[in-house]
């Protein structure tokens, strides 16, 4: 493996089509491109419109090309959790070298061995995950290559989504000119980018993503995902109150509430957070009347929500982590953790260039793939890399030559200064 791997990862949400390149340098992570298109082709259980899906995918990958200078050929793709499943297997397999020691063709074969079981033809199998192995009675979480021993028992989840909807979204992708490299869940990829999964504690988690029109709660325990539910209901739905009521469009009202509202407040400023023409008047909206608007429908999301996590809460110690466009929004995370009673946090990502809680799942899909890497031996980039490295290469050369111009420049000036002073 290469000390520099490029990658695009694309999240298709309720609301927009994500797409973030990225950069793994020698371990660290880097953030090249961004982009964010308006979408709304997917509902929280299908296509609804696969050409505007499509469209918004090329737009997102046409107009990254446009900064990075090199086509976007293949992508790491987040999965909706609608009807997300675990089926959990031990694949067991005979070392097939003649000393016996564990290869990485061996934990390949294992892999393979558990894809082939038999699921609900409903199902798509989205992504096969090692979780830990045994040889030799030992029971170990990495890889034990080298060990010496006749059979190794490797303990894998399946993680599955609707057939129908997964079939659906590749295909779109595809329609869009890009092949793709792997698929996770949008919730495993969010575990992965907050490390829920690496943090092996008594203490389970709740990870609430919200988005515009949908709510996924999915169960992080002992390091794996175990399951998922999905809520008709999210940012839009809540901020619907504010469009029926002052007659602005649904993306502002969405906005103001995740910026402009501190909705666990029930004092909030009179100071107005929005002014618009409406003809001839000028209308305003205050934070008070916004948080007032706002509170019947925060209180019928957070009903359901409530009675969706009563039986988890039940099972043991839990904590809560919001993501995805709802954590963005002020004081959300106070008033499900008064409702729930348990510790709650709103995730933002900390990567420069990536600190939006939307983008969660997406930047997790690098972590996500980059921890397969080692059992799939995949050494494909995202892009063009010719094309990139030749972009990057005149970038640089500009951007010297400007330089040197502006110490040409401030020479003569001061050349000119001293000159001036002389006479």
């Amino acid at each position: 493996m290469s000390n520099k791997q490029i990658f695009a990862a694309v999240e298709v949400a309720d609301h927009e089509v994500r797409l973030v390149v990225g950069e793994f340098f020698n371990t660290r992570f880097n953030i090249i491109k961004v982009e964010r298109v308006p979408c709304f082709g997917l509902s929280f259980n299908e296509i609804t419109n696969p050409t505007e899906v499509t469209q918004a995918i090329r737009t997102a990958a046409d107009n990254a090309k446009k900064m990075i200078g090199a086509d976007i050929k293949k992508v790491i793709l987040s999965m909706p959790s609608y009807r997300f499943r675990k089926f959990s297997v031990k694949s067991t397999v005979d070392i097939q070298g003649i000393d016996q020691n564990v290869t990485i063709q061996d934990v390949r074969e294992a892999v393979r061995k558990a894809e082939n079981a038999k699921l609900d033809k409903s199902y798509a199998l989205i992504q096969a995950l090692c979780i830990k192995y045994t040889v030799n009675g030992i029971t170990t979480r990495r890889i034990p290559l080298g060990e010496h021993c006749k059979q190794m028992s490797v303990d894998i989840d399946l993680l599955c989504a609707d057939r129908k909807l997964s079939f659906d979204l590749v295909t779109c992708v595809e329609n869009a000119g890009l092949n793709i490299l792997d698929i996770f869940p949008d919730v495993y990829a969010a575990g992965k980018e907050a490390a829920l999964f690496e943090q092996i504690t008594n203490q389970q988690v709740i990870i609430l993503k919200m988005e515009r029109s949908v709510t996924t709660l999915a169960l992080s325990k002992n390091g794996r995902v175990s399951t998922a539910a999905v809520m008709p209901a999210g940012t839009g739905a809540i901020a619907s109150a504010v469009c029926d009521k002052y007659g602005i469009n649904s993306e502002t009202a969405v906005e103001l509430m995740k910026y402009s509202a501190r909705l666990d407040q029930d004092v909030c400023s009179t100071n107005p957070v929005h002014i618009w023409s409406d003809g001839k008047d000028t209308k305003t909206i205050t934070e008070q009347e916004l948080v007032d608007c706002l509170r019947p429908n925060i209180d019928l999301w957070l009903d359901s929500i409530e009675k969706t996590c009563v039986p988890i809460l039940q099972a043991g110690p839990t904590a809560v982590m919001i993501t995805g466009e709802g954590g963005e929004a002020q004081g959300l995370s106070e008033l499900i953790q008064k409702r729930l009673g348990v510790e709650t946090t709103c995730y933002i990502p900390e990567t420069l260039g990536g600190r939006n809680a939307g983008l969660t799942a997406c930047l997790g899909l690098f972590y996500a793939y980059q921890d397969k890497l080692p059992i799939t031996g995949a050494v494909d980039d995202s892009l063009d890399m010719d094309a990139f490295t030749k972009a990057v290469s005149y970038r640089e050369k500009a951007s010297k030559k400007q330089e040197n111009s502006k110490e040409d420049t401030l020479t003569n000036k001061l050349k000119g200064l001293f000159l001036e002073g002389k006479k």
